[in-house]
């Protein structure tokens, strides 16, 4: 949209507030799809979720491509943004409940670097329809959003269902059979299984998940007495009256979504072709090659931290990634401040400008990017993990649609140099809070990590008592 929006202004003759409404309504209208993705994952999958985001990705991205007005294109905005909430909750849950502990992570990154890669792919497509007719360029830019949802709906086919989601429905022979795919051998799967189980409070018979090998099908199962299939009632109950233990996870998930998009990042990349207006490139095809190296650099990077998760781990490179992110938009901010007040334009602020915008992509891609999903979907228990997912993703569309509805505006009234240190300010918080607040989970499984909070939870509770205790014994030397 960043690259298609130069066009729509001329053929639509959209006005400024037009073009903030149609740009941040999208993260607005996910809210949609972020509130029913995780109750209707649990009722019907998360594989036919996603192919039902899939679904609504094509219908959104058709209605845009053919849109004769600025009305029927915030018709396909707000469709592609009901499918992009489904995806943006359903995408990281599927792969972390499918994934091994050891590789996790780099796994569950995947979504976010083909969303990059589509960001960049869109880039450079919209460089060379650039040379179409007005009224044609922009919409074949957004129309050709149909091919991946095609390709999503596709590959949906072809992929198994979430072992864990399968335990929660008592499909346990199924389960056993995705985690045999799934695992290095079958006393790894057989692990994984009795862990997803317990977490799950199934108990089985003593051979309820015995494949013999890899042979067998669901039908050669036992059946578990009167079982508890789990399509996410009562879900949303406990998360309003959370326990100590869910509500520092909720706390740790709200956080990191809610600082991820408050530190501009949609602004930036939404924005790309107005923040190097603002620095002095004015040409169309300038502009374009400027949003192409943005997209260069945030593809680039979360490559980088898809390598690094499993290795480093998530805390290093959240607290790398912010800090890095921090100094990025305070150079921006002084690049921009120098812009501002010079009555000449300079090259070398222009250039700044671009180094700062690629230098804040980059650290974006590298930590808080992919792992605010990731913790996301990591951290809940089984049964609230959907939902609770759900949650986060309102989070982050809310404070997402907020920036980029506003930006322009905002920008107006304080400056772009205003606006950035604004951003760079909210940045150096959350740098704070993932000191404070956010643990380590790299390679423990996600019944490790319920048990870590549980246990956590236990020994506040467990010092509290001795405190207590030492004060009653105090008291009682005392008198």
């Amino acid at each position: 949209m960043s690259g298609a929006i130069i066009f729509i202004q001329e053929d639509l003759n959209i006005t400024e507030v037009e073009e903030e409404v149609l740009i941040g309504s999208l993260n607005i209208v996910s809210l949609v799809g972020a509130a029913i993705a995780g109750r209707t994952s649990d009722a019907i999958g998360r594989r036919w979720t996603m192919a039902l985001a899939a679904v609504i990705f094509l219908m959104g991205a058709a209605t845009m491509g053919l849109a004769p007005s600025f009305l029927l294109l915030m018709g396909g905005r707000l469709l592609a943004g009901i499918g992009v909430g489904f995806a943006l909750v359903i995408a990281p849950v599927y792969t972390a409940e499918l994934a091994p502990a050891s590789s996790r992570g780099a796994l569950t990154s995947l979504p976010e670097i083909f969303i990059n890669a589509g960001i960049l792919l869109g880039y450079i497509s919209n460089y060379f329809l650039s040379g179409l007719p007005v009224h044609l360029s922009w919409r074949l830019m957004l129309g050709l959003g149909i091919v991946p949802s095609f390709l999503l709906g596709l590959g949906v086919l072809a992929m198994p269902e979430s072992p864990r989601w399968l335990v929660m429905q008592n499909r346990i022979q199924e389960a056993m059979l995705v985690l045999l795919r799934t695992s290095d051998d079958k006393t790894e799967a057989d692990a994984r299984l009795a862990q997803i189980m317990d977490a799950a409070g199934v108990a089985a018979d003593d051979d309820s998940h015995k494949t013999g090998g890899h042979e067998g099908t669901s039908s050669d199962a036992p059946n578990l007495p009167n079982p508890p299939k789990n399509h996410g009632e009562g879900v949303w109950l406990e998360l309003l009256r959370p326990t100590p233990t869910v509500r520092r996870m909720l706390i740790i998930v709200f956080g990191i979504q809610f600082f991820q998009q408050a530190s501009g990042i949609d602004a930036t990349v939404y924005y790309s072709p107005v923040v190097f207006k603002e620095a002095g490139i004015h040409s169309q095809e300038g502009l374009l090659v400027a949003t192409i190296a943005v997209g260069f650099a945030k593809t680039g990077f979360i490559l980088v931290a898809t390598f690094l998760i499993d290795r480093v781990g998530r805390r290093p490179l959240l607290l790398t990634s912010a800090i890095g992110m921090t100094a990025s938009l305070i150079a921006l901010a002084l690049g921009f401040s120098f812009i501002e007040n010079s009555s000449e334009s300079s090259e070398g602020a222009v250039l700044l400008a671009i180094l700062a915008v690629c230098c804040n992509v980059a650290f974006f891609s590298i930590g808080l990017g992919p792992i605010c999903s990731i913790l996301g979907s990591e951290i809940f228990p089984l049964r609230l993990r959907a939902q609770a997912a759900s949650l986060g993703v309102i989070v982050n569309r809310i404070i997402s649609g907020t920036v980029a509805m506003t930006f322009l505006s905002v920008s107006r009234a304080i400056t772009v140099a205003g606006t950035f240190s604004l951003f760079a300010g909210l940045s150096v918080l959350c740098v704070a809070f993932i000191y404070s607040y956010v643990p380590e989970t790299k390679g423990k499984t996600l019944e490790e990590i319920g048990a870590y909070f549980d246990g956590e939870e236990a020994k506040r509770l467990s010092q509290g008592a001795e405190l207590e205790l030492g004060d009653t014994t105090y008291l009682v030397q005392k008198n």
